[in-house]
């Protein structure tokens, strides 16, 4: 018998071993239990339940929000099962009026409020996270103060209307750019990066800032990743600042318009004439602008998902 390369005669050579499937359960602990058939069919159960309790109310708002006023008439007001398809709702929200308006505010605010949130955080946090930086344990505790104290929803008021900003866009970023949790979420993650990479990147003559850019951030990318979701989420959902500092209806973002069409039976602009010519249904037009608002979240989430255990997770173990 001839033997393999590398193998003493008469030995059957070494089996490779499996690589593990990336759907495989993970290894399980000596000391638990392999779970019984009851108990994984209960979980089975418990998580089927929950993504019904989800999904049901999402398929009845966007089912609601595709069909004709007759067939929301013929249900008696929202809709389980659908009968055909018609995107009328979205084509005159999308069109003109005070909804396609109220989008772009949105969308615009989300946009420059999260670059702009993540441009002070990261820099604070960074900032917060060498020990050598001037002043860094007093400015850590007056931020930590003011997660327990605040001044109030007046004197905000007072010191945003003494600044000029009341119908204005920026008092729709400014007055909640920052966030202290996210700034200690971040500041932990920073001081979690090798201290030797740091000094060595130094010693090569690297300069703060090349540090942060080429250094800190790469290596932070999934929590750089959650913060800026949370910060996007924030901004796109945010409804309050609007109702308090802005009067102007043409400035106000898509959550607001939401609120005034749910709550108020209100109607936007424009498409009064379709609904009263029964073209359209009320409560399908509140139904689509429902489904507007949750779809960039809806969208953007998954692409996150991977980072969230990394990014939240790694980040507040330690610091």
């Amino acid at each position: 018998m001839t033997a393999v390369l590398g193998t003493p005669a008469g030995e059957q050579p070494a089996k490779k071993a499996k690589r593990p499937s990336p759907w495989a359960a993970p290894p399980r602990p000596v000391w638990e239990e392999k779970p019984s058939g009851a108990g994984q069919a209960g979980k089975g159960l418990a998580l089927g339940l929950a993504c019904l309790t989800i999904l049901f109310p999402l398929w009845i708002v966007v089912v609601t929000s595709l069909q004709t006023k007759r067939t929301i008439d013929e249900a008696g007001g929202l809709v389980v099962i659908p009968k055909g398809v018609t995107f009328i709702a979205y084509q005159e929200l999308l069109t003109g009026g005070q909804v396609q308006r109220a989008t772009l505010v949105s969308i615009g605010v989300t946009v420059v409020g999260t670059l702009f949130s993540m441009t002070v955080s990261v820099l604070c946090a960074y900032g917060l996270s060498r020990s050598g930086s001037l002043g860094h344990r007093w400015i850590l505790m007056t931020l930590l103060a003011t997660m327990f104290f605040g001044a109030g929803l007046i004197p905000t008021y007072l010191l945003v209307q003494a600044l000029g900003l009341t119908d204005t866009y920026l008092a729709l970023i400014l007055p909640s750019a920052v966030s202290v949790f996210n700034i200690l979420v971040l500041r932990s993650f920073f001081m979690n990066i090798s201290q030797e990479l740091i000094d060595s990147a130094r010693i090569d003559g690297a300069g703060d800032w090349r540090i942060l850019f080429r250094i800190v951030l790469p290596l932070s990318r999934a929590v750089v990743a959650v913060i800026a979701l949370f910060y996007a989420v924030g901004y796109w959902s945010a409804w309050f600042n609007a109702s308090i500092y802005l009067t102007d209806q043409d400035m106000m973002p898509l959550q607001n318009v939401m609120i005034q069409l749910v709550q108020k039976q209100e109607r936007p602009v424009g498409l009064s004439a379709q609904i009263n010519t029964g073209q359209l249904s009320p409560l399908a037009v509140q139904m689509a602008v429902m489904v507007l608002a949750l779809l960039p979240v809806a969208v953007l989430s998954p692409f996150v998902q991977k980072h969230f255990k990394k990014g939240m997770l790694t980040g507040a173990v330690k610091g």
